[in-house]
């Protein structure tokens, strides 16, 4: 029987799902679209950046598709260039970037502080705006057409082929900003909103991950808006920076690029390690392994990716003596790194471990992300690279770090937060199966790739030489099964929200603040500013079976 401590549907300790959230404050699209609430504000990032992700899906599979044959399906070379500059383009800049930073970061941060909201409200929804405007731009590039660069936007061929280039520039110019703006609010708002007893070594490692996140944001993002807009002087009025035949120099271009897209690399990268350390302990019931090395190593990972960009340009003309540094830096940032993989190893040893949704991605996580990795270090070697770069290598090892780390744990935190996000529990198994589907779909997708760059196949060719087809058509397969995935995984959350199960306040057992609101929260989060413990500490709640959820161990009944 109901009673008022445990309501009939499942919520927790006083808590009415039908009262007064987020959600339902305010009705109209007017409300939303003029929201300062830090979590409609990650909702309306979330919509956008998931229907970025399915524009450069659909892009992916006509891509996989042509290349199922060596002869031409129903892609010209002209237009092959075009829909694998866009996909790479829409991908990188409208989706892993601002991905896990603005839908979950924006929506959880505030929660894990205990604050009612960012920092700055205003410019949240301004940085939204500009993402919005950023978009539009990227997307009237691709109703035009001609935007056939690759997603790197290299000189001299960017200075010399359509003008449409420049559309896709300014919104490159215009997504900086909004990224900007993010990671300035982020850093602020970490700093000065912390609630009572949440010193720098009691915040969640996901916090600790994109406050290092932020850094980069924010020392890295100048250098690229800057690059877009010599860029774009050159090809509007023949200003010779890039173009050698106007006196510049292309490869200054690479190194301006480079400076900014490898520290991007861990803005991709970092926020998903900072969820992948919240599941592995969560869903081990044990406290973080080695928390302060973990949070010292974001920290080391933001600081570290500075200085690496040089070895995306080993070919490209470089001292042997440079190559040299760029190589042997290379190599030591991979060591923050796997201090946060033999940590959440170790995390799991002897872990009672629950392997539900969000914890089979992280496990999918640990070895996508592993191989990823390792496949890097042949191209940070310098007698390695040479043979494979511009090669399906580079394809493949791109994809583990970027895909088999950044969106697996972005779905991973997606089923982990949605509880929280719209109050509403889905379908264990078929979440399950749908992250299985995508693991196996990923590996026959990409590893396959792996073996045509290691034979030579170059990335980018919309023909190939008849030997190398069986491993793109099974390539293809792959992507095709990966498609399946994610499709199941779209379907069953969105089934969640018309037919799931109302989630209680605290589904998975967190210590962490956000999991003290209701689900979904109120307007302002909490009632009272709530004083912070340690985020790991599993040892003061408990399972209740009569709300499907854990409470503190103080208002269960005896």
């Amino acid at each position: 029987m109901a009673t008022d401590a445990f309501p009939a549907h499942g919520a927790g300790p006083g808590e009415a799902l039908a009262g007064d959230n987020y959600l339902t404050h305010d009705h109209g699209i007017l409300s939303w679209l003029m929201t300062l609430d830090h979590k409609r504000i990650g909702v309306m990032y979330l919509i956008g950046i998931l229907s970025s992700f399915l524009l450069g899906g659909i892009m992916a599979m006509l891509i996989r598709a042509e290349l199922f044959t060596p002869d031409q399906m129903f892609l010209t070379e002209n237009k092959y260039n075009e829909f694998f500059t866009v996909h790479g383009a829409v991908m990188i800049f409208l989706f892993i970037i601002p991905g896990i930073p603005g839908a979950l970061g924006n929506f959880v941060l505030p929660l894990m502080l205990g604050a009612k909201d960012v920092a700055f409200p205003r410019m949240n929804l301004f940085s939204w705006y500009l993402w919005m405007t950023g978009a539009f731009f990227f997307l009237a590039a691709l109703v035009v057409g001609g935007l056939d660069t690759g997603w790197t936007f290299y000189t001299p061929y960017s200075t010399q082929t359509s003008y449409v280039v420049v559309a896709a520039m300014m919104g490159v110019f215009i997504l900086g900003f909004s990224s900007i703006f993010t990671g300035l609010n982020f850093i602020v708002t970490i700093n000065t909103m912390r609630p009572p007893g949440m010193t720098w070594f009691r915040m969640p490692l996901f916090v600790w991950s994109l406050y290092a996140t932020a850094i980069i944001q924010i020392l890295a993002t100048p250098v690229l808006g800057i690059t877009v807009l010599l860029l774009t002087a050159e090809l509007v009025f023949g200003i010779g920076i890039f173009d050698p035949n106007l006196g510049g120099d292309p490869i200054l271009f690479q190194h301006f690029f480079w400076f900014y897209s490898h520290p991007a690399v861990y803005i991709m990268i970092l926020p998903a390690m900072g969820i992948i350390s919240e599941l592995m302990s969560v869903f081990s019931r044990k406290p973080i392994f080695g928390y302060r090395f973990i949070a010292y190593s974001s920290i080391a990972i933001a600081l570290l990716g500075f200085l690496v960009w040089g070895h995306h340009m080993f070919v490209s003309g470089q001292s042997a003596l440079a190559s040299f540094i760029f190589s042997a830096l290379t190599f030591s940032v991979s060591i923050p790194s796997g201090i946060k993989v033999f940590n959440w190893l170790a995390t799991m040893y002897k872990g009672s471990i629950r392997l539900q949704t969000p914890m089979c991605y992280a496990l999918s996580f640990l070895l996508l992300f592993g191989i990823g990795g390792l496949t890097g270090l042949f191209l940070g070697a310098l007698a390695t690279d040479v043979h494979l770069h511009d090669t399906y290598f580079v394809v493949a090892h791109f994809h583990y770090v970027m895909m088999g780390g950044t969106l697996i744990a972005f779905l991973g935190g997606l089923h982990y937060w949605w509880p929280k996000m719209f109050g509403r529990m889905y379908n264990e198994a078929w979440g399950r199966l749908g992250c299985l589907i995508t693991f196996v779909g990923f590996n026959a997708t990409f590893l396959p790739q792996f073996l045509l760059g290691s034979r030579g196949m170059p990335r980018r060719y919309a023909r190939y030489e008849i030997e190398f087809q069986g491993l793109h058509q099974l390539s293809t397969v792959g992507a095709m099964i990966l498609g399946a995935g994610l499709l199941l995984v779209g379907l069953v959350l969105l089934h969640s929200l018309f037919a799931g199960k109302r989630a209680p306040s605290n589904p998975w057992g967190s210590g962490s603040l956000e999991w003290q609101a209701t689900s979904p929260p109120s307007p302002h989060n909490f009632e009272d500013t709530p004083t912070a413990g340690n985020p790991y500490d599993y040892s003061q709640m408990h399972y209740d079976p009569r709300i499907e959820g854990y409470v503190p161990n103080k208002t269960v009944d005896s």
